[in-house]
């Protein structure tokens, strides 16, 4: 998000790189890489203060002009035209199964314009509301930010419709100058992509059009600045206005890392890359997963905290006694005069909402949204033609200063606090319910497909049977979050596992409603060691 990215200025980059407080991840599947035939992509809204809920917009009548506001602040900006013509949108898609996301890379403060007029959240929900293609979304974006400038810093974007999938970097071009520079490539059908808060785009090919698009200025504001020297074809974006250190690496690319180390051989080789030790061993932009990659696969890679590498967070002694993969802010600290970090993964606390998109050629677009820690939070499906927003998810209902009891996020929330407490038990219980309700609704979806197939996109009675479809099984899913927080503290309260049997918690017999069995299954290995050797002498049991 783009606070973070005003405070590199003020902190230094390797600092602000490291505490990427403010921060967003984008995973990218191309059709022949998915095994539904769909373009996919994921998105985390990772905020502190990012309530979580699905926005909409419908058509209304037309006006002249609209206004702006800045999408991370709620600052007014001013008016633009408004298109004759505009699209319903849900979130970051459209009816159109156009889903467009983003991560902050920041880049060179010198090029930020405060007086521009248009940020990257409006040139994302107002570019939704008027493309119906990804390469439409392209010339949108370009258009908007030429005209009428752009007040926010560098922007990685990821654009899929049922036919593409694209990822586009642009940053301004300074306070004395309107517009952008950018650079868009299509990304090769049977491969899949990522960006993570750091510029991922270096060379590029200049004459290509169909496959790379580009401000024709890209280089020269570079070359005006310092920042390059050389042929237009020795330009590489990233490096010229979002050049890598340490924060970048560990910090951003790591999460990269972990997802193409997931779905392709030979990721291994960058280790020292996304560990910030090796910036000459880069990544590719993208690479060939080693099967197809499917909707839960995709939704699991949400999920990760680095387990089974050496940035794995469950099992150093930040994790705890009870495994938890989570450090709360600040990312960096030190020690004796010297600096370290923790890492930062995928998989997050402070995220607003988290979603899923699939652009499916002949069906409707399905968004799987969800609020809170993806690791905890499940996804429920919203087909992207539906016509209403289910209450639990509705924009109003609730804040991050108002609790609401019919609001998806904070129920989600509770269920995680909970679940950081003893991540190894509760985590672990909740991911199983997670993975019970994702693996059931993808039959779901399946079987409403069928019911709708050979209808009309814009059928009114598809639009009707969609929507109550998206509602109905939002509200199932937030019923049953509402039963599990209480369930949860049923079964674990003060560091006890009550027993059970068919379902049923298991009764001693001697009394109402008191259990039989209590496991009590204490605290991890490292842990115990680790507090030996701080206090064994004192702890020591003298025989």
């Amino acid at each position: 998000m783009n606070k973070l990215f005003k405070a590199i200025a003020l902190v230094g980059a390797f600092i602000a790189g490291i505490a990427t407080a403010d921060a967003c991840t984008n995973f990218i599947v191309t059709r022949g890489a998915s095994t539904d035939g769909s373009n996919m992509v994921t998105y985390a809204a990772d905020s502190h203060g990012l309530y979580g809920s699905l926005y909409r917009y419908v058509p209304v009548k037309f006006t002249e002009l609209m206004d702006v506001t800045e999408w991370d602040t709620g600052r007014y900006i001013g008016k633009i035209k408004q298109a004759p013509v505009t699209y319903r949108t849900l979130g970051n898609s459209n009816e159109h199964s156009l889903f467009i996301t983003e991560t902050t890379f920041g880049g060179r403060p010198e090029l930020e314009d405060p007086k521009g007029g248009i940020d990257y959240g409006s040139l994302i929900y107002i570019t939704l509301q008027r493309a119906k293609t990804a390469r439409e979304a392209i010339d949108i974006i370009v258009d908007l930010a030429n005209t009428y400038g752009y007040c926010s810093s560098g922007e990685s974007f990821s654009l899929i419709d049922q036919q593409e999938a694209w990822i586009m970097e642009l940053i301004g071009k300074g306070p004395e100058k309107k517009g952008i520079v950018w650079v868009a490539r299509r990304i090769p059908d049977g491969y899949v992509s990522a960006h993570a808060n750091q510029a991922r785009i270096t060379t590029f090919p200049w004459d290509d059009p169909e496959n790379c698009l580009y401000a024709e200025d890209v280089a020269d504001v570079a070359r005006e600045f310092g920042w390059f020297e050389g042929k237009n074809e020795d330009f590489s974006f990233a490096d010229a206005y979002a050049p890598l250190d340490f924060g970048a690496m560990r910090g951003c690319e790591a999460r990269v890392w972990a997802f193409f180390r997931t779905v392709a051989d030979g990721m291994d080789q960058y280790e020292d890359y996304a560990m910030g030790h090796n910036k000459e061993n880069r990544m590719p932009l993208w690479v060939m997963p080693r099967q197809k990659v499917s909707p839960k696969l995709l939704m699991d890679c949400m999920r990760d905290h680095y387990e089974g590498t050496k940035m794995d967070m469950t099992t150093d002694i930040g994790a705890g006694g009870e495994g938890c993969p989570y450090r709360w802010r600040p990312m960096y600290f030190e020690v004796d005069g010297v600096e370290y970090c923790n890492e930062r993964a995928t998989a997050t606390q402070q995220t607003g909402f988290w979603l899923v998109g699939q652009a499916r050629p002949e069906k409707v677009g399905i968004l799987w949204f969800g609020t809170d820690d993806a690791a905890t939070s499940p996804l429920t499906p919203i087909y992207v033609n539906s016509l209403e927003v289910p209450e639990c998810l509705r924009e109003g209902n609730g804040s991050m200063l108002e609790y609401s009891d019919t609001a998806m996020f904070w129920i989600t929330n509770r269920v995680a606090q909970f679940a950081y407490l003893r991540y190894n038990s509760v985590g672990k219980y909740v991911r199983e319910m997670v993975d019970a309700w994702e693996n059931e609704m993808l039959k779901v979806v399946a079987d409403a497909d069928v019911k709708i197939a050979n209808m009309s996109y814009n059928d009114k009675k598809v639009r009707k049977f969609t929507t109550e479809f998206s509602v109905k099984y939002a509200q199932l899913v937030f019923d049953q979050w509402v039963a599990l927080d209480k369930y949860l503290m049923v079964k674990y309260i003060d560091g006890n596992v009550k027993g059970e049997e068919n379902g049923k918690f298991i009764d001693n017999g001697n009394g109402k409603d008191i259990p039989g069995k209590i496991e009590q299954p204490g605290y991890t290995e490292n842990w115990k060691r680790a507090v030996a050797a701080d206090k064994g002498e004192i702890l020591k049991v003298v025989k």
